[in-house]
Protein backbone atom coordinates (compact mmCIF):
# COMPACT_ATOMS: atom_id res chain seq x y z
CA UNK A 1 0.00 0.00 0.00
CA UNK A 2 1.21 3.53 -1.23
CA UNK A 3 1.72 5.76 2.23
CA UNK A 4 0.64 8.80 0.09
CA UNK A 5 -2.26 7.92 -2.31
CA UNK A 6 -3.69 11.24 -4.42
CA UNK A 7 -6.65 9.25 -5.24
CA UNK A 8 -8.11 9.19 -1.38
CA UNK A 9 -7.59 13.17 -1.75
CA UNK A 10 -9.97 13.81 -4.54
CA UNK A 11 -12.25 11.14 -2.86
CA UNK A 12 -11.89 12.85 0.66
CA UNK A 13 -12.18 16.80 -0.83
CA UNK A 14 -16.20 16.77 -0.99
CA UNK A 15 -15.90 15.77 3.31
CA UNK A 16 -13.04 18.62 3.77
CA UNK A 17 -15.17 21.10 1.39
CA UNK A 18 -18.57 20.82 3.99
CA UNK A 19 -16.14 21.06 6.90
CA UNK A 20 -14.30 24.09 6.19
CA UNK A 21 -17.35 25.95 5.13
CA UNK A 22 -18.37 25.04 8.97
CA UNK A 23 -15.36 25.44 10.45
CA UNK A 24 -15.10 29.26 8.46
CA UNK A 25 -18.46 29.77 9.38
CA UNK A 26 -18.06 29.15 13.12
CA UNK A 27 -14.62 31.07 13.56
CA UNK A 28 -16.37 34.38 11.73
CA UNK A 29 -19.95 34.21 13.60
CA UNK A 30 -18.05 33.31 16.77
CA UNK A 31 -15.44 36.40 16.53
CA UNK A 32 -17.90 38.59 15.41
CA UNK A 33 -19.86 37.95 18.79
CA UNK A 34 -16.24 37.95 20.51
CA UNK A 35 -15.21 41.09 19.20
CA UNK A 36 -18.48 42.93 19.76
CA UNK A 37 -19.49 41.29 23.26
CA UNK A 38 -15.93 41.80 24.09
CA UNK A 39 -16.30 45.82 23.62
CA UNK A 40 -19.69 45.40 25.80
CA UNK A 41 -17.66 43.57 28.73
CA UNK A 42 -14.81 46.29 28.31
CA UNK A 43 -16.73 49.12 29.12
CA UNK A 44 -18.79 47.64 31.56
CA UNK A 45 -15.84 47.17 32.98
CA UNK A 46 -14.67 51.00 33.09
CA UNK A 47 -18.33 51.88 34.72
CA UNK A 48 -17.76 54.72 37.48
CA UNK A 49 -19.97 52.42 39.48
CA UNK A 50 -17.23 50.07 41.40
CA UNK A 51 -19.97 47.08 42.09
CA UNK A 52 -20.88 46.91 38.65
CA UNK A 53 -17.19 47.46 37.13
CA UNK A 54 -16.14 44.47 40.29
CA UNK A 55 -19.23 42.07 39.05
CA UNK A 56 -17.91 42.01 35.69
CA UNK A 57 -14.40 41.21 36.55
CA UNK A 58 -15.69 38.63 38.59
CA UNK A 59 -17.40 37.12 35.77
CA UNK A 60 -14.61 37.59 33.10
CA UNK A 61 -12.52 35.96 35.47
CA UNK A 62 -14.69 32.81 35.79
CA UNK A 63 -15.24 32.22 31.89
CA UNK A 64 -11.52 33.15 31.27
CA UNK A 65 -10.53 30.07 34.20
CA UNK A 66 -13.09 26.97 32.74
CA UNK A 67 -12.29 25.29 29.69
CA UNK A 68 -14.23 26.18 26.41
CA UNK A 69 -15.31 22.50 26.54
CA UNK A 70 -16.82 22.75 29.58
CA UNK A 71 -18.80 25.88 28.55
CA UNK A 72 -20.02 24.21 25.23
CA UNK A 73 -20.98 21.36 27.52
CA UNK A 74 -22.71 23.86 29.94
CA UNK A 75 -24.68 26.02 26.67
CA UNK A 76 -25.66 22.91 25.35
CA UNK A 77 -27.06 20.26 27.55
CA UNK A 78 -27.79 22.48 30.60
CA UNK A 79 -30.28 24.65 28.70
CA UNK A 80 -32.98 21.81 28.29
CA UNK A 81 -32.86 21.18 32.14
CA UNK A 82 -34.69 24.78 32.20
CA UNK A 83 -36.44 24.18 29.24
CA UNK A 84 -34.12 26.36 26.68
CA UNK A 85 -33.79 24.00 23.44
CA UNK A 86 -31.00 25.52 21.32
CA UNK A 87 -29.11 23.93 17.78
CA UNK A 88 -25.87 22.57 18.57
CA UNK A 89 -24.62 25.12 16.04
CA UNK A 90 -26.08 27.94 18.09
CA UNK A 91 -24.96 26.64 21.85
CA UNK A 92 -21.13 25.66 19.73
CA UNK A 93 -20.83 29.33 18.06
CA UNK A 94 -22.27 31.03 21.24
CA UNK A 95 -20.06 29.06 23.62
CA UNK A 96 -16.98 30.32 21.60
CA UNK A 97 -17.94 33.47 21.33
CA UNK A 98 -18.40 34.29 24.85
CA UNK A 99 -15.56 32.38 26.18
CA UNK A 100 -13.19 34.50 23.78
CA UNK A 101 -15.27 37.38 24.24
CA UNK A 102 -13.71 37.53 28.02
CA UNK A 103 -10.17 37.29 26.08
CA UNK A 104 -11.07 40.35 23.44
CA UNK A 105 -12.30 42.16 26.69
CA UNK A 106 -8.93 42.47 28.09
CA UNK A 107 -7.32 43.52 24.65
CA UNK A 108 -10.00 46.29 24.95
CA UNK A 109 -9.17 47.41 28.29
CA UNK A 110 -5.57 47.84 27.61
CA UNK A 111 -6.07 50.19 24.55
CA UNK A 112 -8.94 52.10 26.79
CA UNK A 113 -6.17 52.61 29.74
CA UNK A 114 -3.45 53.90 27.36
CA UNK A 115 -5.26 56.43 25.90
CA UNK A 116 -4.20 59.67 27.73
CA UNK A 117 -6.36 61.05 30.92
CA UNK A 118 -6.24 64.17 29.43
CA UNK A 119 -8.62 63.11 26.82
CA UNK A 120 -11.18 62.82 29.12
CA UNK A 121 -10.38 66.28 30.80
CA UNK A 122 -10.76 67.66 26.94
CA UNK A 123 -14.12 65.94 26.28
CA UNK A 124 -15.41 67.53 29.39
CA UNK A 125 -14.29 70.83 28.39
CA UNK A 126 -15.98 70.66 25.50
CA UNK A 127 -19.26 69.20 27.48
CA UNK A 128 -19.62 66.07 25.54
CA UNK A 129 -21.36 63.59 26.60
CA UNK A 130 -19.77 60.56 28.13
CA UNK A 131 -21.30 58.32 24.70
CA UNK A 132 -20.19 60.77 22.49
CA UNK A 133 -17.00 61.00 24.91
CA UNK A 134 -16.59 57.63 24.05
CA UNK A 135 -17.29 57.07 20.57
CA UNK A 136 -15.93 59.92 18.94
CA UNK A 137 -13.05 60.48 21.02
CA UNK A 138 -11.66 57.63 23.16
CA UNK A 139 -12.91 54.31 21.15
CA UNK A 140 -10.76 55.52 17.98
CA UNK A 141 -7.99 55.79 19.74
CA UNK A 142 -8.24 52.52 21.70
CA UNK A 143 -8.84 50.33 19.32
CA UNK A 144 -6.38 50.40 16.56
CA UNK A 145 -3.68 49.42 18.62
CA UNK A 146 -5.50 46.25 20.20
CA UNK A 147 -6.68 45.39 16.49
CA UNK A 148 -2.71 43.31 16.00
CA UNK A 149 -4.13 41.06 19.75
CA UNK A 150 -7.55 40.53 18.45
CA UNK A 151 -6.25 38.80 15.27
CA UNK A 152 -4.10 36.59 17.01
CA UNK A 153 -7.43 35.50 19.07
CA UNK A 154 -8.77 34.96 15.81
CA UNK A 155 -6.44 32.50 15.04
CA UNK A 156 -6.98 30.68 18.49
CA UNK A 157 -10.88 30.35 17.57
CA UNK A 158 -10.06 29.15 14.24
CA UNK A 159 -8.03 26.12 15.97
CA UNK A 160 -10.70 25.65 19.02
CA UNK A 161 -13.26 24.92 16.62
CA UNK A 162 -12.19 20.65 16.90
CA UNK A 163 -13.84 21.18 20.50
CA UNK A 164 -17.69 21.68 19.01
CA UNK A 165 -17.04 18.06 17.62
CA UNK A 166 -18.31 17.38 21.18
CA UNK A 167 -21.33 18.62 20.37
CA UNK A 168 -21.37 16.82 16.52
CA UNK A 169 -20.46 19.83 14.56
CA UNK A 170 -19.08 18.47 11.77
CA UNK A 171 -15.87 20.58 11.54
CA UNK A 172 -13.09 19.93 8.98
CA UNK A 173 -11.18 17.86 11.61
CA UNK A 174 -14.05 15.59 12.43
CA UNK A 175 -14.92 14.89 8.46
CA UNK A 176 -11.50 14.51 8.10
CA UNK A 177 -11.82 11.62 10.80
CA UNK A 178 -14.76 10.07 9.52
CA UNK A 179 -13.64 10.04 6.18
CA UNK A 180 -9.95 8.72 7.39
CA UNK A 181 -12.20 5.84 9.40
CA UNK A 182 -14.11 4.82 6.74
CA UNK A 183 -11.11 4.64 4.24
CA UNK A 184 -8.62 3.37 7.22
CA UNK A 185 -6.54 6.03 4.98
CA UNK A 186 -5.56 8.94 7.44
CA UNK A 187 -2.48 10.60 6.42
CA UNK A 188 -3.58 11.97 3.33
CA UNK A 189 -7.06 13.77 4.92
CA UNK A 190 -5.06 15.47 7.91
CA UNK A 191 -1.81 16.63 5.84
CA UNK A 192 -4.88 18.33 3.89
CA UNK A 193 -6.52 19.29 7.07
CA UNK A 194 -3.15 21.18 8.31
CA UNK A 195 -2.38 22.52 5.04
CA UNK A 196 -6.14 24.10 5.35
CA UNK A 197 -5.07 25.52 8.96
CA UNK A 198 -2.09 27.03 7.57
CA UNK A 199 -3.86 29.19 4.62
CA UNK A 200 -6.50 30.15 6.65
CA UNK A 201 -4.09 31.25 9.23
CA UNK A 202 -1.79 33.31 6.62
CA UNK A 203 -4.96 34.73 5.31
CA UNK A 204 -6.42 35.81 8.65
CA UNK A 205 -2.57 37.26 9.80
CA UNK A 206 -2.72 39.21 6.49
CA UNK A 207 -6.20 40.77 6.55
CA UNK A 208 -5.26 42.26 9.91
CA UNK A 209 -2.15 43.76 8.92
CA UNK A 210 -4.22 45.46 6.52
CA UNK A 211 -6.82 46.70 9.02
CA UNK A 212 -4.51 47.09 11.32
CA UNK A 213 -2.66 49.67 8.90
CA UNK A 214 -5.47 51.52 7.81
CA UNK A 215 -6.75 51.91 11.00
CA UNK A 216 -3.23 53.80 12.46
CA UNK A 217 -3.68 55.39 9.15
CA UNK A 218 -7.21 56.33 9.55
CA UNK A 219 -7.13 58.16 13.19
CA UNK A 220 -3.61 59.33 12.50
CA UNK A 221 -1.63 56.83 15.51
CA UNK A 222 1.43 56.66 13.22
Amino acid sequence: MNIWDWSYVWEALPYLYRGSIVTVEATLLGFAIASVLGLVFALIRQSPNRYVSTAMAEVIEFIRSTPLLVQVFFVYFVGPQFGIVISAWVAGVGALGIHYATYCSECYRGGIENVDGGQWEACTALNLSRVRAWRAIILPQAIPPVVPALGNYLISMFKDTPILAAIAILEILQQAKNFGSDNYRFIEVITMVGFFYLVFSLVASAIVQVVSFWLNRRYHLQ
